[in-house]
C-alpha cells in the first residue's frame, strides 16, 4: 500500500505532461542521441565563434583569426606547431600557435575551418527549409485533396506522378549539372540542394495527411464551415510534424554532405571563401606531406553527419514510443528464444540417456 502514492504521482506526472515534455524525457534516456546533440551545440558555439570572428565586416574580427592571411615561411606547418620568428607581429596566429597546421600558402586551417563552420551549417538549415517548404505543400495538397480532380487526372495522382518522376533522376548528378550551370554561389547551392530534396517529405505529410482527413477533428472543423486552407494549416498539418521533424534533421546532415562534395569536386563555394568540402578538396594534394590538411575536415564532416543522424534516429524513437518498446523488447525475446532452445536440448539429451 505504500507504494500507492508514488504510483500515483509518477501516473500524474505523466498525463500531466505536454507530447514535448515526454519527448524529451525519452530523448533524454538515449545515450547516442544526447552525444550527438552535444556535438552539435559545439559545433553551433564553433560556428558563432567563427561568423563573429573571421568575417571581415564582423566588427568582433579577431585579426589573428583571418583565414585569408598567407604565411609563405610557414606552409604546410604541422599541428601545433608555433610561428616561426619570420612572421610578423600582425600575421602571427592565434595564440601564436597554428592549432591545426597550415596549408600550402601558410594559411591556418584553424581560421579557415572556423570559417566554413558557418557556411556548412547555413547551408544546411537553408536547403532543408526550402525542401521542407515544397515538401509539406505537395505532400499536403496530394493527402488532403486526394479525390478532386483536374482535367480528369486526381490532384494527388499528378503530385505523386510529379514526386515520382522527381525520384527517378539521381539527385546527386542532377544537382551537378545545375550548379555547372549557374554562376558559383552559395546561394544557387542552396536553393538547389533544396530544390531537389523535397520528395521524401512530400510522401511522409502525404501518408500522414491521408490518414487524419477522415478523422472526427477534421469532420468537426468542417462542419463549423472552416475551409480547407484553415483545415489543413491549423488541424491537420500540425499533427504531422513529428515524422517531418526527424526527416528535416536527417536532411540536413544530407544537405551538408552534397555541399562537401560539390565543393569538394570544385562546383561548390569557391576560393577564397572556406568550407569544410573544398578545405578537404585542397587537401587531397599533400595526403601523405600534409595528411591534416585532409584527415581535420574529413573527420569534421564525419562528426556533424552523424551527430545529426543520432539526433534524427533519437527524435524518431522519442517521437513515436513504439520503436522503442520494439527495440528494448527484442533483446528479451532474444533470450526468451535461447533459454527455450537449450531447455529442449536438455530434454532431448535427458531423453536419450534415459533411452539407453
Amino acid at each position: 500500500m505504500s507504494d500507492m502514492p508514488s504510483a500515483n504521482a509518477e501516473l500524474s506526472a505523466a498525463t500531466s505532461s505536454s507530447p514535448a515534455r515526454l519527448a524529451w524525457a525519452r530523448l533524454q534516456r538515449d545515450r547516442l542521441a544526447m552525444a550527438g546533440i552535444a556535438v552539435l551545440a559545439l559545433l553551433g558555439l564553433a560556428a558563432l565563434f567563427g561568423w563573429l570572428a573571421t568575417s571581415a565586416s564582423s566588427p568582433w574580427a579577431v585579426a589573428s583569426l583571418d583565414p585569408a592571411t598567407v604565411r609563405l615561411t610557414d606552409k604546410l606547418a604541422a599541428p601545433m606547431s608555433a610561428a616561426s620568428a619570420l612572421v610578423s607581429e600582425s600575421e602571427r596566429p592565434f595564440l601564436g600557435v597554428y592549432l591545426m597546421g597550415t596549408d600550402e600558402l601558410g594559411r591556418d586551417v584553424f581560421a579557415r575551418m572556423l570559417q566554413g563552420a558557418p557556411v556548412s551549417l547555413l547551408i544546411g538549415f537553408v536547403a532543408v527549409g526550402i525542401a521542407l517548404v515544397v515538401g509539406v505543400l505537395v505532400g499536403a495538397l496530394a493527402g488532403y485533396f486526394a479525390e478532386r480532380t483536374v482535367l480528369g487526372l486526381s490532384i494527388d495522382t499528378v503530385l505523386m506522378r510529379l514526386t515520382d518522376a522527381m525520384l527517378c533522376f539521381p539527385t546527386f548528378f542532377l544537382i551537378l549539372t545545375v550548379v555547372a550551370l549557374l554562376p558559383a554561389s552559395i546561394y544557387n547551392i542552396m536553393v538547389v540542394i533544396g530544390l531537389t530534396s523535397w520528395m521524401s517529405t512530400a510522401r511522409f505529410v502525404r501518408a500522414e495527411v491521408l490518414s487524419l482527413r477522415n478523422r472526427d477533428f477534421v469532420a468537426a472543423a468542417r462542419a463549423l464551415g472552416l475551409g480547407p486552407a484553415r483545415i489543413i494549416w491549423a488541424h491537420v498539418l500540425p499533427n504531422t510534424m513529428s515524422p517531418v521533424l526527424v526527416t528535416a534533421t536527417i536532411g540536413v546532415a544530407t544537405a551538408i554532405l552534397t555541399e562537401s562534395a560539390l565543393s569538394f569536386l570544385g562546383f561548390g563555394v569557391q576560393p577564397p571563401d572556406a568550407t569544410w568540402g573544398n578545405i578537404l578538396a585542397d587537401g587531397k594534394v599533400f595526403i601523405f606531406d600534409a595528411p591534416w590538411l585532409f584527415f581535420i575536415p574529413g573527420f569534421a564532416i564525419l562528426a556533424v553527419v552523424l551527430a545529426f543522424n543520432l539526433v534524427g534516429e533519437g527524435l524518431r524513437e522519442a517521437l513515436d514510443p513504439r520503436l522503442r518498446h520494439l527495440r528494448e523488447a527484442a533483446p528479451a525475446a532474444i533470450r526468451t528464444v535461447r533459454a527455450s532452445g537449450r531447455k529442449r536440448t536438455a530434454m532431448a539429451d535427458g531423453s536419450s540417456t534415459a533411452g539407453q
